[in-house]
């Protein structure tokens, strides 16, 4: 296998509870983030991956309705979820989405894996030229291990490429770029009661339309005829969770 994609999900956010199960146009935004994720034309497979907690059960069950493989693990330690599971499948690369992106592009991830160097460790947009909520990122699955051996820091095992993100030395690391100039500074992803505001009214505008293949070019169309929805989500910053992780950080004790 070459290309697996792992979508990280779970159902513990602190912002906004249960925010991957909400409903959105009839289904929920983990089984749009899947769908989106599955027009890709260029990936193998996709894996979600969530927590042993028993909130997560319903997780489990929305893949098994969806004949999706489910792997379950730790809910603190993500990077060790990501390298479990990616171990059992053997890619070359792996595909890190989060759930809390139902407005995904899957023409991106198609464009990354097409820019994406051989000699490249690790693919992602540094630069914050995506929208909040369309990220990607690229793994090589012999750089996810070494993440998974050398990282410590509590906040490095919760942030899967945080680790590489701060150690440039240790590893190539490719900048993606998004092809839409100006739009980095956009709000799409799931977080807070706000951001869930915005998604439902672009989501009920498209299913409206028989529209399920929505892509960025649509949204930004649509959000151009209702400003005053990008207002719900403008007080939020970008990453607050990982920006949060790192000022409570510590040492953790790994199982060798």
């Amino acid at each position: 296998m070459k290309y697996l994609v792992l979508i990280q999900a779970r159902c513990g956010s602190s912002r906004l509870p249960g925010k991957i199960m909400k409903d959105l146009s009839g289904k929920t935004d983990l089984q749009w983030v899947i769908e989106r994720v599955q027009r890709s034309r260029l990936i193998d497979e996709v894996v979600v991956i969530t927590s042993i907690e028993k909130q997560d059960l319903q997780v489990v069950k929305l893949c098994a309705e969806l004949s999706v493989r489910v792997f379950v693990g730790s809910e603190q330690d993500v990077l060790d979820r990501y390298y479990q599971s990616a171990k059992l499948l053997n890619p070359e690369y792996v595909i890190r989405i989060t759930a809390d992106c139902p407005l995904f592009d899957w023409r991106y991830l198609d464009m990354a894996i097409e820019q994406l160097d051989s000699v490249s460790d690790y693919m992602a947009d540094l630069k914050e030229s995506f929208p909040d909520g369309e990220d990607i990122e690229i793994i090589k699955f012999s750089a996810l291990k070494k993440c998974w051996k050398e990282a410590r820091l509590a906040s490095e095992r919760e942030h899967v490429t945080l680790y590489i993100r701060k150690h440039p030395e240790l590893f190539t690391i490719q900048q993606l770029d998004c092809p839409i100039q100006g739009i980095g500074d956009k709000r799409w992803t799931l977080d807070e009661e706000g951001d869930y505001k915005i998604i439902s009214a672009i989501y009920d505008y498209f299913i409206s339309k028989n529209k399920e293949d929505f892509v960025t070019e649509d949204i930004l169309q649509f959000l151009a005829s209702r400003p005053e929805l990008e207002l719900l989500n403008s007080k939020y910053i970008r990453n607050e969770g990982a920006l949060k992780s790192i000022a409570n950080d510590k040492i953790m004790q790994l199982d060798e």
